[in-house]
C-alpha cells in the first residue's frame, strides 16, 4: 500500500491492544482518532511520548478527540511498563509485535541508526534528558529498532485528515501541535 494522504481512506485492520482482542480499525472510530505510531514501550522517548499523551488526555477528549498509541510492543511489555510505574492510562495502545500494521500503512524503518537520528540529535538528547527527569529508562528492545514514527488523525467517517511520516525519530508533532490540529 501507498503513504496514506490527507483524503484517503483509513484501511480496515483487526488489532489488539494491552486490554483488548480482535478490535477494527474502522469500528473503533469516534470523533477525530488520533493514531500516534511509535516504536516500543521500552523506547525511553516513546514511552515519554505515551507520558505526555497522557498528561493531556483531557485535552483531547474536550476536543471531541480520541488516540490509539501503536507499538512494535507486545501485550506483556506494555502490562509489565504500566504495572511497573502504576500508570494507568486513559487510552489503549495497540500491539502490533509483528509490525503488520506499519507494514499496511507503509511507516518504513530508517536504513540505519544514523538515519533513525538523522538531523535530530541535539532535539533527541533534549528529549531524552526530559524523560529521565520523568524516571524512565530504556527497557527492553522490540521489534525493530530503527522504525520511523508516523502519526494520522482521522474522521469518523475513516477519511485521514492529516498524515505524517517522520523523517527520524523525533520529527513527530508535539502534543500541543497535535491538538492545534483537532
Amino acid at each position: 500500500m501507498a503513504k496514506l494522504s490527507a483524503g484517503d481512506r483509513l484501511p480496515s485492520f483487526t488489532f489488539n491492544t494491552h486490554l483488548r482482542d480482535s478490535l477494527d480499525s474502522l469500528s473503533v472510530l469516534s470523533g477525530k482518532t488520533v493514531f500516534w505510531v511509535l516504536r516500543y514501550i521500552g523506547c525511553t522517548v516513546c514511552r515519554y511520548d505515551v507520558h505526555l499523551i497522557a498528561k493531556r488526555y483531557d485535552e483531547f477528549k474536550a476536543k471531541g478527540a480520541q488516540v490509539f498509541v501503536v507499538m512494535q510492543s507486545d501485550r506483556s511489555h506494555v502490562q509489565n511498563d504500566l504495572s511497573s510505574t502504576d500508570t494507568v492510562l486513559p487510552f489503549e495502545i495497540i500491539c502490533d509485535p509483528d509490525a503488520g500494521i506499519y507494514d499496511l500503512l507503509s511507516i518504513e524503518p530508517a536504513g540505519s541508526m544514523e538515519e533513525l537520528v538523522g538531523d535530530g540529535m541535539d532535539a533527541l538528547t533534549e528529549k531524552g534528558a526530559k524523560a529521565r527527569e520523568c524516571g524512565f529508562s530504556h527497557g527492553d528492545y522490540e521489534g525493530n529498532e530503527q522504525q520511523l514514527p508516523a502519526l494520522f488523525i482521522v474522521g469518523e467517517d475513516g477519511t485521514v485528515e492529516y498524515a505524517h511520516y517522520a523523517s527520524n525519530i523525533v520529527d513527530m508533532p508535539s502534543v500541543n501541535e497535535v491538538l492545534n490540529m483537532l
